[in-house]
């Protein structure tokens, strides 16, 4: 049986910072109407779709921060766009800025969140960013800043993966693309597609060096990804000029080969679409990619036991220590 996902990649262009959430979820409908038309079956929208990507900004003032977020999905804002989801048939993909109210049980949380939404408008799954890039303290002498890691807190749920349109479907956001261990961790659940949404700036204040070959990166990691787990992987960018600030583009949709077969041409809003056959992934997961024949985990210790670098002298003294406790256990 052929097990075919027809998937739009729906690409936003900038969103200004007083552009309220009704504007931007007409804009989303308009995706999901022309997905329909060109008979899509899923669409996947970026990272922080539902407003600017605030994080460039230091607020002091929390109503005006927490006016960003989201504290339930569906809402009264953002209804809409689930019925009228529900209304074509079309499942989606959504990134937004979430917000877990506190109570005497928890505290208040904020997560960068992307909820997987089947046709019936039902939400299939959930993941929090893990991977948060930037900074957290107030660096003013930046042409903008980058503070998710004030805004936000590493996900909590892991990097699961869930049944849904015929497959397994996983999802990670922006800086998620750039960690190997991303990829590795769906992909020993069996993951047949990643969706995955960004915001990117072209500029790297502290590190001008990366400026040129960022959509290279963006590029290099996903592709990466797709072909050393035998998954699709799907990128969806917001891009253009926010607030000025200019995010790169590029949105992807790229195969279990790693070659991308659908690219978007501009900066803008765009819709792009491609077949998915979630079976080309099998080959690379029965060959060149048999984890149960090939991975020697024994040997990736260090992968779970460091969370920053050591001395090569450091490294072998976990290495053995690992070693002499396997040994031990058999």
């Amino acid at each position: 049986m052929v097990r075919i996902i027809n998937l739009g990649a729906a690409q936003m262009g900038p969103i200004a910072r007083d552009e309220g959430r009704a504007q931007v979820v007409e804009r989303l409908i308009a995706h999901l109407r022309e997905a329909k038309r060109r008979g899509c079956d899923l669409v996947v929208f970026p990272e922080l779709t539902l407003t600017t990507f605030f994080p460039r900004w230091w607020l002091e003032d929390e109503a005006e921060l927490e006016a960003f977020y989201e504290t339930e999905m569906p809402g009264p804002q953002t209804r809409p766009l689930f019925d009228e989801a529900r209304r074509l048939g079309l499942g989606f993909c959504l990134g937004y800025a979430e917000l877990i109210p506190g109570d005497e049980t928890r505290r208040k949380c904020r997560f960068n969140t992307a909820v997987l939404v089947g046709a019936e408008g039902e939400i299939l799954g959930k993941y929090r960013k893990i991977h948060l890039p930037g900074h957290a303290e107030h660096e003013p002498q930046r042409a903008f800043q980058h503070l998710e890691k004030r805004y936000f807190e590493p996900g909590d749920l892991g990097f699961r993966v869930f049944r849904g349109f015929g497959g397994l479907i996983g999802m990670c956001i922006c800086n998620d693309r750039r960690w190997p261990e991303t990829y590795r961790v769906m992909g020993l659940q069996g993951v047949e597609m990643v969706l995955l949404g960004y915001n990117t700036p072209s500029r790297h204040p502290l590190t001008p060096d990366h400026d040129a070959p960022s959509w290279h990166h963006n590029t290099l990691s996903m592709q990466a990804g797709a072909y050393q787990n035998g998954t699709w992987v799907v990128g969806v960018a917001k891009g253009g000029i926010e607030e000025g600030v200019h995010h790169i583009a590029g949105s992807q949709i790229i195969a279990p080969s790693g070659e991308t077969v659908a690219q978007a041409a501009t900066e803008g809003d765009e819709l792009i679409t491609a077949a998915c056959d979630l079976d080309l992934g099998r080959s690379y997961k029965a060959h060149i990619f048999d984890f149960a024949r090939h991975r020697e985990p024994r040997h990736y210790a260090l992968i779970t036991a460091l969370k920053g670098a050591v001395t090569p002298e450091e490294g072998a003294r976990i290495e053995a220590a690992a070693q002499a406790a396997r040994e031990a256990a058999e």
